[in-house]
């Protein structure tokens, strides 16, 4: 009689910042304030406020590296914005902030933070 092979367990991958991995909708998020930007975004195209967005739109940068942010805004009133929910704003991310800003220089990028109950835009 052969032995029985069993597989080690496997344990659910953390992120290094404490954020929870979140679904929605089938829909997976990176965080938990991400998924909850992403509900905001749903209530503002009910509204009216937001023809519509898209998902990790990907910028490319100089050397061959891209920054990809978590929302493409197309407001009702014309205005076009790259959002990105942040928690933690490493050295990695305010060096791929400031390339991909001078890169693409018509586009407005948008950093929005959670607040209390409510959302900061800078």
């Amino acid at each position: 009689m052969s032995p029985v092979r069993r597989s080690a367990p496997t344990l659910k991958a953390s992120h290094k910042f404490g954020a929870v991995r979140t679904e929605r909708q089938g829909i997976k998020f990176d965080s938990k304030a991400e998924a909850d930007y992403w509900d905001l975004l749903q209530l503002a195209v009910t509204a009216g406020e937001l023809v519509g967005f898209m998902r990790q739109p990907v910028y490319y940068l100089p050397g061959g590296t891209r920054y990809v942010a978590d929302f493409l805004c197309f407001w009702a009133d014309g205005r076009v914005d790259a959002r990105d929910v942040k928690g933690v704003e490493t050295e990695t991310f305010a060096v791929k902030w400031r390339e991909v800003q001078a890169a693409y220089p018509w586009m407005t990028f948008v950093k929005v933070k959670r607040h209390g109950r409510g959302w900061v835009e800078s």
